[in-house]
């Protein structure tokens, strides 16, 4: 859930640290290929998760440059990579890239969709989120997405707090039993519940309509987590098929009202918490390659991602999976 990284970039102050993490990396040396140590993180996040629950749904969000051994359009696949993914998430891809509500350069959209093939073709699905609330619009991005071979969801809110009141029918309803990813017709992507009093409210507003896929939070407030039971409920669609829960997890950057953020990292920041990203108070830069990073997110029974499968969740949604084109500026 980011703006453009090409926006994001203009108005960073971009400094790194010099000094080396536990990797043996430097932060700014010409030694990392970062991209490659994102496609690592995310490959060992699947296999933590797929060696506990083999079904488990891993689905990065952006960066999609990955998919190429490097980074080029032409390039040959990164099949490591593919074969651990089960889907691209990707942001804008016909609206919102520079102003939401507005189409997307066709250049960008070209571009995109050559990396996004590469995936699709090795058996991956593509959830699109495309950010435009004008009915027209709407129609348009549905329409497009599909005639892509992708599943998509048109957001009125760049927030992801709202339930869109439109399309009604949805796009592709049915009252399947949805236990794939590839079965998915439709998705919800809702992270922000702060717009819902209670949790029930939040269970209720969800359980009253009939998307196959929902991409949520673990966490209802900052301190409350959503249990086992409450995500069972939330994988029943209104007409009583089955749908898929995603967990949408940050794991290139970190953020300070997360339950792993300490009070004394700011002013002792540790190796690998780099500066606040300006568009998204309390979002952190993380230098995503060290290990003690990495263990926050996933790999023993306190990281954030054993959190998510012991909730029940179906699978994971990562997000700042471009955080590569950060570090290589």
């Amino acid at each position: 859930m980011r703006l453009n990284i090409v926006s994001a970039l203009l108005i960073s102050t971009l400094f790194f640290s010099c000094n080396k993490d536990d990797s043996g990396h430097d932060g700014n040396s010409a030694e990392i290929d970062y991209k490659q140590e994102m496609r690592k993180f995310v490959i060992g996040i699947s296999r933590y998760a797929k060696n506990q629950n083999s079904g488990f749904i891993i689905v990065p969000q952006n960066g999609i440059e990955l998919v190429t051994q490097n980074g080029e359009i032409l390039g040959e696949p990164h099949h490591d990579y593919l074969n651990a993914i089960d889907g691209n998430g990707q942001e804008d891809l016909f609206y919102g890239y520079n102003n939401d509500d507005e189409a997307t350069p066709v250049q960008q959209t070209n571009y995109l969709k050559s990396f996004l093939n590469v995936s699709k073709n090795n058996g991956n699905t593509i959830l699109v989120t495309d950010y435009t609330g004008t009915v027209s619009k709407v129609n348009d991005s549905y329409q497009k997405n599909e005639a892509e071979g992708y599943i998509s969801f048109a957001a009125n809110e760049r927030g992801l707090n709202k339930i869109p009141e439109y399309p009604n029918p949805l796009h592709h309803e049915n009252d399947m039993a949805v236990t794939a990813l590839s079965q998915v017709k439709n998705f919800l992507y809702l992270i922000d519940p702060s717009d819902f009093g209670e949790k029930a409210d939040f269970i209720n507003a969800v359980t009253a309509t009939n998307y196959d896929l929902l991409i949520m939070d673990l966490f209802f407030t900052q301190d409350e987590m959503f249990t086992e039971d409450e995500i069972n409920q939330l994988k029943i669609k209104a007409n009583g098929g089955k749908r898929l829960v995603l967990c949408y997890m940050s794991i290139g950057e970190a953020e300070d009202y997360r339950y792993y953020w300490q009070q004394s990292w700011t002013n002792n920041k540790p190796v690998w918490l780099d500066t606040e990203n300006p568009e998204w108070t309390g979002n952190f830069k993380v230098k995503y390659w060290n290990s003690d990073w990495q263990q926050i997110i996933y790999g023993n029974d306190t990281s954030y991602l054993k959190k998510i499968l012991n909730a029940g969740f179906d699978g994971v949604y990562l997000d700042i999976i471009d955080a590569f084109e950060y570090y290589e500026q």
